[in-house]
């Protein structure tokens, strides 16, 4: 078992409850690339122009941070998966027109031939949020870039978030409402997860 990885919408906490659970088993943490993605900040001021390269960066740090793991001797949780790359952010995209659908064939046809050479992580999180929570959370963080984000684009993404993980079948799945405990602040609401991730767990051995 090496490879636990969590996936949510923009503002579900992924960042917060990688590190938490890190602390808690022992755990390296993968974080993703956003404060040192170079094409984060163009992409929230103009999406058409710079969505492919922005996907394309993820995906290509996210294989290398899945061969890095399944490389490796140590236990990693993974901030956010390929997964999401490819079936939630690119075709919403895609449908928004801020991808071209050229680009968007181009991108995916690269996502299945990397996609072919890893496998799933053993334990997948999935912190469901709702609009509000994910607003909150925003806010809270206060990055720049995030500032122009439409409540639009967050519900498109929330919507293909729930259809993907209605279907999801590659491995163990724990879905995790966000809007109803605050891991953050509330050591009780952490220990209730912990105790959700080792049941899970358990089943893995």
């Amino acid at each position: 078992m090496k490879h636990i990885a969590i996936a949510g919408n923009i503002g579900a906490g992924k960042t917060t409850l990688s590190e938490k659970l890190g602390h808690h088993f022992g755990w390296d943490v993968h974080y993703e690339s956003a404060n040192d993605n170079p094409y984060l900040s163009d992409f929230y001021e103009d999406m058409q122009r710079w969505s492919f390269n922005l996907q394309v960066f993820f995906l290509n740090n996210r294989y290398q941070q899945v061969l890095k793991i399944l490389s490796g001797d140590r236990t990693v949780v993974q901030d956010r998966t390929i997964y999401e790359d490819a079936y939630i952010f690119a075709p919403n995209l895609h449908d928004m027109g801020l991808m071209s659908t050229r680009d968007f064939q181009n991108y995916f046809d690269l996502f299945k031939t990397m996609s072919s050479q890893i496998q799933p992580p053993d334990l997948l999180i999935y912190l469901k949020a709702s609009i509000p929570t994910l607003v909150e959370h925003i806010q809270e963080r206060g990055r720049d870039y995030e500032g122009n984000m439409s409540l639009d684009y967050l519900k498109r993404l929330n919507e293909r978030y729930e259809n993907w993980i209605s279907s999801y079948k590659e491995g163990r799945l724990l879905v995790i409402n966000a809007d109803h405990i605050d891991f953050m602040r509330n050591p009780e609401d952490m220990g209730n997860i912990v105790n959700q991730v080792n049941g899970e767990l358990h089943g893995l051995f």
